[in-house]
């Protein structure tokens, strides 16, 4: 049942026009970056050659271009998963959904996975625009495929939040404006951090992300991604599950 409800939220997605629409914002926002780092490299890359040990297009392109892709799943997750539950809800199609003979955690699972789903696409389009690099370059995969590990345990965990957040309320809006909310408090909270509140680095998920994002694949880093993500499904589940069981 699980691959149902996949197949549902992965339907409902694409025919929405605000997932073309934000699908379509993103790659242009990654192909301008990806061009201007590019042609920003080719400048530089006289004085490059000169150094010992110069960056190569995978320090000075790849690199940045996925930093940029954590900020942008950032602000788009709360748009896309303000209508998985808190929608349903509001139209009263969570009741059907939740009455049926489906486990809530095929539920989740499968709302899940839609939303992550969606989000690889856009990560394999960034792939293939970083392979474009081998037609006159050389890249470092060991980089790339951090970035590509570290971006992908991001987005799931965007996803989760997301999710968890639109489970609460059967107003998508309040939804989607507490998914950003938490979001961005994941984000800032490693600028408010000084060398008296170190601890809180340990709570940012993008200072976890920054690890892969220089080529080190972190299992502490991963744990937290992974328990993260855990919890919200976790979370959620039990949200719902207080909603089926009677009164």
């Amino acid at each position: 049942m699980m691959t149902v409800i996949l197949r549902k939220e992965l339907k409902m997605l694409f025919i929405s026009p605000i997932a073309w629409i934000l699908l379509t914002l993103s790659q242009l926002i990654f192909t301008w970056a990806f061009l201007g780092r590019l042609d920003a490299f080719l400048e530089i890359q006289p004085q490059l050659l000169q150094l010992a040990n110069p960056p190569g297009a995978t320090e000075v392109i790849v690199s940045p271009l996925f930093a940029l892709a954590a900020i942008v799943l950032l602000m788009i997750t709360p748009i896309l998963a303000m209508r998985l539950l808190a929608e349903e809800r509001r139209q009263h199609t969570l009741q059907l959904l939740l009455s049926a003979p489906v486990s809530i955690t095929d539920i989740v699972i499968g709302k899940f996975l839609g939303l992550l789903l969606f989000f690889l696409i856009i990560i394999v389009s960034m792939i293939v625009l970083c392979l474009s690099l081998l037609l006159g370059g050389t890249l470092d995969f060991g980089l790339l495929a951090s970035n590509v590990l570290g971006l992908m345990l991001i987005a799931a965990c965007f996803a989760a939040i997301g999710l968890y957040l639109s489970s609460l309320t059967a107003q998508p809006v309040v939804a989607a404006l507490g998914a950003l909310g938490v979001l961005l408090s994941f984000w800032i909270i490693d600028f408010a951090a000084d060398e008296t509140q170190a601890w809180l680095h340990h709570i940012s998920l993008l200072k976890h992300f920054e690890r892969f994002n220089q080529g080190l694949i972190d299992t502490f880093s991963i744990a937290y991604f992974i328990l993260l993500m855990t919890a919200c499904l976790a979370f959620t589940i039990h949200r719902l599950n207080a909603e089926r069981l009677p009164h």
